[in-house]
């Protein structure tokens, strides 16, 4: 008797336990009595997490960071061994985090450079020095996300490929379809674009976690403890997703200038700012000479008066 109390006393203890876990992070380190999950974003820092919610994006970037400095696998299996190793991996850096987890307006990745983000963390501005000033963080209401998927055995419809994908974002990421604004589909190119938007005064919504979570399973490898990707059933056949770009849209347009143009847009503007001078001096000098022409027809007219 007291055997199959004990027994049932360790199965007790190994469910508790097993059920005190982070599915939403393969990085999250949950310990019970009472069950708590934290993510270790730098050397000895541990933050809190709400592991019922997608983790805030702040936190999952300077987790990543830290695991690549400290030579982790940022892909829980495979890769490379450090993330600096990828080629697509210009916009990870280490941020600086608020304490629930929203990235701070001012940005120095632990350097003298500073720059001012959007809620999703994305630069926004010129790069200056420490004494750039970031009065506040410009939130993002607009997402666009832009997938090519795999070839298809059948074709799918746009409305197909809409009820999809909505379905899929509510059950993966917890999106309300209220945010889904508009699915659109060009089959020829297999492309598909999602639009996912809040109202622009809505502080309450993050839907930068949503952009970051898609990318990570699209891209890399899924940041759920699940390894199963986004791959939406749509007309009973699973879509697979090759490639993504996510495009943010903030509630202030973002405060670039010339600077921040490629070599080859500036050299655009300058041959074709050079081509519409030459040809201002060219109907300078064509309009000159016919004037000058008319004044010596009218000297020999004079001299044959």
């Amino acid at each position: 008797m007291k055997l199959l109390i004990a027994l049932a006393l360790v199965s007790f203890a190994v469910g508790a336990f097993s059920q005190c876990a982070c599915p939403n992070s393969k990085w999250a380190v949950c310990e019970d009595t009472p069950c708590q999950c934290t993510l270790l974003v730098g050397t000895n820092d541990k933050r809190l997490v709400d592991c019922t919610k997608l983790l805030p994006k702040c936190f999952l970037m300077k987790a990543q960071m830290h695991r690549a400095r400290t030579g982790k696998d940022t892909r829980t299996i495979g890769g490379k061994p450090v993330e600096t190793a990828f080629v697509d991996n210009d916009g990870v850096y280490d941020p600086d985090c608020e304490a629930d987890g929203k990235f701070k307006a001012r940005q120095c990745n632990n350097t003298e450079v500073c720059w001012c983000v959007n809620s999703a963390g994305v630069r926004r501005t010129e790069k200056g020095d420490k004494s750039l000033s970031c009065e506040e963080l410009v939130e993002t209401y607009w997402l666009r996300m832009q997938m090519v998927h795999k070839e298809l055995p059948k074709t799918v419809t746009k409305a197909d490929v809409k009820a999809g994908i909505e379905t899929a974002m509510l059950a993966r990421y917890k999106l309300d379809k209220s945010f889904v604004k508009d699915v659109d589909y060009d089959p020829e190119g297999r492309m598909i674009i999602v639009d996912v938007k809040k109202d622009m005064t809505d502080r309450t919504n993050d839907l930068t976690r949503v952009g970051w979570y898609m990318e990570k399973d699209v891209k890399e490898l899924p940041q759920f403890n699940d390894q199963n990707k986004f791959e939406p059933m749509v007309a009973g056949q699973k879509l697979e997703m090759e490639k993504i770009v996510v495009y943010y849209v903030d509630e202030k347009a973002p405060e670039f200038t010339m600077k921040n143009l490629t070599g080859g847009v500036i050299a655009v503007i300058v041959v074709v700012i050079v081509a519409v001078i030459a040809g201002l001096l060219v109907l300078f000098f064509m309009r000159r000479r016919e004037q000058q022409r008319y004044s010596k027809a009218q000297g020999r007219e004079m001299d044959n008066m």
